[in-house]
């Protein structure tokens, strides 16, 4: 069998890979990237560009299961057109079973939402794929908290538009478990979401940042127009600025107020707690 990581050379796709190495047994990997000398062993690298569908047809060839990681560009419309892309490459390379990474809370959105090119994404496999697709979604990760947390400690304060919860999970534990599902059977039309072990509130997220900085910081709720104001300020460029708010907005929605046990059903290992998985990240 052959598995194969599609954005292999991205932080997500490296974890992914190194969770196969330990858990794939005789199945061999594949790790598709734009930059394929990026990609880590043991996994085989293929040149594949989402930007360049025909390139992916043929780095999809041969493979019999296949993890499509969405890229980090937040230009809108781009990444919608990316996965959507790349589901017809799996689809035009007879790739025998789809998985998708998706967000938690995808719903149908238009664009610019930040949410409406997961939503695009998973309505475009469901359609095209038959029975032969399966959906990860992702709720917010530990790690990203940490790097907007950098950013507001020079104030002391985490900005949000409302009190909210948001259940963060480890990258780690993410790809143990999109590795788990890559390895498994049973997974045909199943919609998994991958969570952290308990939701948090802004200030208990806050707490705990604080602790593990070693410096004060508290969350504050403000206007919408506060807040872009503020990253305008800032220099943040306006598209940049449209995906915060819009994620912030599906914080307040509760598109990730969510907790599950997917991450142990698919892993075998419960989820990390913020705390632990933030450790040593100041």
């Amino acid at each position: 069998m052959k598995i194969g990581v599609s954005g292999a050379s991205g932080q997500l796709g490296k974890v992914v890979i190194a969770e196969l190495a330990s858990r794939a047994g005789e199945a061999s990997i594949v790790g598709i990237s734009r930059t394929p000398d990026a990609v880590p062993s043991p996994a085989e690298p293929r040149s594949g560009d989402q930007d360049a569908p025909q390139s992916l047809v043929s780095a999809y060839a041969g493979l019999d299961r296949l993890i499509l990681i969405p890229g980090p560009d937040l230009m809108p419309g781009v990444r919608a057109r990316q996965i959507v892309a790349a589901i017809d490459a799996a689809i035009a390379a007879d790739v025998g079973h789809i998985f998708l990474l998706s967000a938690a809370g995808t719903r149908e959105k238009s664009e610019p939402a930040i949410g409406a090119a997961y939503w695009i994404a998973e309505q475009h496999l469901i359609r095209q794929a038959r029975n032969k697709w399966t959906i990860l979604r992702m709720n917010f990760f530990s790690e990203t908290l940490v790097e907007e947390a950098r950013m507001g400690l020079g104030m002391g304060m985490l900005a949000g538009l409302a009190e909210n919860r948001v259940s963060y999970v480890s990258r780690n534990d993410v790809g143990a478990a999109i590795a788990g599902a890559l390895t498994s059977e049973g997974h045909s039309g199943a919609i998994y979401n991958l969570t952290g072990p308990v939701a948090l509130t802004g200030a208990e997220r806050v707490e705990i940042l604080a602790a593990a900085a070693g410096k004060p910081l508290a969350f504050m709720a403000m206007p919408e127009d506060m807040l872009r104001g503020g990253m305008e300020s800032a220099g943040v460029p306006g598209f940049i600025i449209d995906a915060v708010v819009s994620m912030q907005h599906s914080f307040v929605d509760g598109a990730y107020d969510i907790v599950t046990g997917d991450i142990e059903k698919l892993s075998g290992k419960s989820p990390t707690p913020l705390a632990a998985a933030i450790a040593g990240a100041f």
